[in-house]
C-alpha cells in the first residue's frame, strides 16, 4: 500500500508540474501579446507652417525631433471626411455670416434714403402749406410754371398720401 500512496504523490506531482508549465506558457503568451501591442515610437515636430505633428515615422528633412511614449491615438477612418464636413461647415457660416451683414448694411443704407425723402416730403407738405405770394413747379418741358391755389392743395395731398404710406411716425 505504500507504493500505491507513492505513485499517487508522485502522479498528482506531475500534474502540478503540468499545470505550473501551462501557467507559465500562458503567462508567457499575455506577456508577448501585451508586447506586440505596445505602442511604437511616436515622434512630435513643427513643420515649416508651424503646425505640430505626430507620426510613427520620423519626418524627412531637418526638423527638431522629440521622440514621445504616449501610445498614438486610435485611428479614425472617417477623419479626412470629418474634417472637410466641418471645414464646409465653417465656411457655410462664414458665407451666411456676410450675407447677413451684407443685407444688414443694405437695409441701414435704405432706411437712411427713406428717412431723408420723408424729410424731403414733409418740407414740401409744409412749404405747400405756407402762404407765400408765388410758388413755381416745373413743367414737361423743365419750364417754370406758377402754381395756383388749386395746384398747390393738389400737390400737398399727393405728397401727404405719399408720407402716410411710406414715412412712419
Amino acid at each position: 500500500m505504500a507504493s500505491a500512496a507513492m505513485r499517487g504523490a508522485r502522479l498528482r506531482s506531475a500534474t502540478g508540474r503540468q499545470r505550473g508549465a501551462a501557467s507559465l506558457c500562458a503567462v508567457a503568451a499575455a506577456l508577448m501579446l501585451a508586447h506586440a501591442d505596445a505602442p511604437a515610437a511616436t515622434y512630435k515636430w513643427t513643420d515649416a507652417n508651424g503646425r505640430v505633428i505626430y507620426s510613427d515615422q520620423p519626418p524627412t528633412g531637418n526638423f527638431k525631433v522629440e521622440s514621445i511614449s504616449a501610445p498614438p491615438p486610435p485611428a479614425n477612418p472617417n477623419a479626412v471626411k470629418e474634417l472637410a464636413t466641418k471645414e464646409a461647415e465653417i465656411q457655410q457660416r462664414r458665407l451666411l455670416k456676410a450675407d447677413e451683414q451684407t443685407k444688414a448694411a443694405k437695409a441701414q443704407a435704405d432706411a437712411n434714403v427713406k428717412r431723408e425723402q420723408c424729410a424731403k416730403a414733409r418740407g414740401q407738405i409744409a412749404m405747400l402749406q405756407s402762404d407765400p405770394a408765388l410758388m413755381y413747379r416745373a413743367n414737361e418741358k423743365g419750364e417754370r410754371v406758377l402754381m395756383d391755389d388749386g395746384a398747390r392743395r393738389r400737390e400737398r395731398e399727393t405728397v401727404e398720401a405719399w408720407v402716410r404710406e411710406n414715412c412712419a411716425r
